[in-house]
């Protein structure tokens, strides 16, 4: 099982925020998912982004594959930089 980390929309129209999941990566964009591992609300000022840097850890070393906009909000959190140097 192929597992990613990615955006599941939330919210009403016009008025977003996202999830940050982590699905296998067969499931549709707002199905079944595995675990909810944060959130990010552009909506607001400033841009609210909240993420579990334990869980992300977690299935990053397991081998989960994030989207490239999971992958800019995980940089922007640092947690891709503290990934890299947990694995050197």
């Amino acid at each position: 099982m192929a597992t990613k980390i990615r955006l599941r929309r939330m919210g009403a129209k016009k008025n977003p925020f996202y999830r940050l999941i982590v699905a296998d990566s067969n499931a549709p964009r707002d199905g079944r998912f595995i675990e909810e591992i944060g959130f990010y609300d552009p909506t607001k000022q400033p841009e609210v982004l909240n993420i579990d840097e334990e869980k992300a850890m977690k299935w990053l070393a397991t081998g989960a594959q994030p989207s490239d906009t999971a992958k800019s909000l995980l940089r922007k959190a640092g947690v891709l930089a503290k990934y890299h140097e947990s694995k050197k």
